[in-house]
């Protein structure tokens, strides 16, 4: 996925151009700012996130189903993973902009956990609370209606956080950097 056009808006404070000078020229040098926040940022870093514990999300619902889990064990099994790809698919830009290891993990720490943390509370209530979801088992439309409504719901819910994190600075907007390679 290809982040250096989605944060067109926010210019390098070295190289001011058009409206932007004309900000920048009026504040002390060298001080940093966070991004405007727009609402198709906060969309496209809950997309992000979203893509990370979609996929450890289904992968622990399945094991878990598959195995015969309880319902508390799939719920672990799903949310560790969440963790997991959440933090991997953010890593895996960052350490693209040529960081260490450790840093790619602080990065991704600081730019993910609230937000899949909110997500996982959200989908894994809403999976709980549908009657039926979590033992329908795999070839159950209603195990995949569930899950695929609680995504969408956790989508809905967590996009404004992001929105309200990126414009303190917060949240995906610390991997701002990484993403344009400096």
């Amino acid at each position: 996925m290809d982040h250096s056009d989605h944060h067109h808006a926010t210019p390098d404070p070295g190289r001011p151009s058009g409206h932007e000078r004309v900000h920048h020229a009026t504040e002390p040098a060298g001080q940093d700012h966070p991004p405007a926040a727009t609402w198709a940022m906060a969309a496209q870093a809950t997309l992000h996130c979203l893509t990370g514990c979609a996929i450890g999300e289904v992968l622990g619902m399945v094991i878990g189903t598959a195995a015969g889990l309880s319902n508390a064990a799939t719920v672990v099994l799903s949310v560790a993973l969440a963790f997991v790809f959440g933090y991997a698919l953010t890593m895996r830009g960052v350490l693209r902009a040529g960081v260490g290891f450790r840093t790619a993990l602080k990065v991704a720490l600081a730019a993910d956990t609230v937000s899949i943390l909110i997500m996982e509370i959200v989908d894994n209530t809403v999976m709980l609370v549908v009657p039926g979801a979590m033992d329908a088992g795999l070839a159950s439309w209603l195990f995949w209606a569930a899950l695929a409504g609680s995504l969408l719901v956790a989508f809905v819910l967590t996009t404004p956080v992001n929105k309200w994190l990126i414009s303190r600075g917060k949240g995906h907007a610390v991997t701002h950097q990484y993403h344009h390679g400096h």
